[in-house]
């Protein structure tokens, strides 16, 4: 059972992933990885999140960045959002990721900081 899920909404988020990754190995976190987009898979999406065993979810998104909201409204888990850099800076995703509907709660780290993302995903195991 993987203490740590992470997805990422396309294959050009690896960079920060690996970020995430090289956190959590230096502290023995076990984890999985999927590439999986809220908007193109949907059901894939539902299906993986219904059967992780993971205590963590970390959502790696851009743009729009739905999938940490997509993510955290499937699932009572804590759920992180990492917004991703790009054509706006991140600052579009950032915005998407804090502005939650009540009852949808995501943390969030700045922009492109998978490593905070994992520094806080091992203290939340913690507790």
């Amino acid at each position: 059972m993987p203490d740590v899920s992470i997805i990422s909404g396309s294959r050009s988020d690896q960079h920060i992933v690996d970020r995430i990754l090289r956190v959590l190995d230096e502290h023995g976190a076990s984890y999985e990885h999927r590439v999986i987009s809220a908007h193109r898979n949907p059901k894939e999406l539902d299906q993986y999140i219904e059967s992780s065993n993971a205590r963590v979810f970390i959502a790696v998104a851009g743009m729009s960045a739905a999938l940490p909201g997509a993510v955290a409204a499937r699932t009572e888990r804590p759920v992180i959002g990492v917004p991703v850099s790009g054509k706006l800076l991140g600052i579009d995703a950032l915005l998407s990721i804090v502005q939650m509907p009540p009852g949808v709660p995501v943390a969030c780290v700045g922009i492109d900081a998978g490593e905070n993302a994992a520094l806080l995903a091992l203290r939340m195991l913690k507790s």
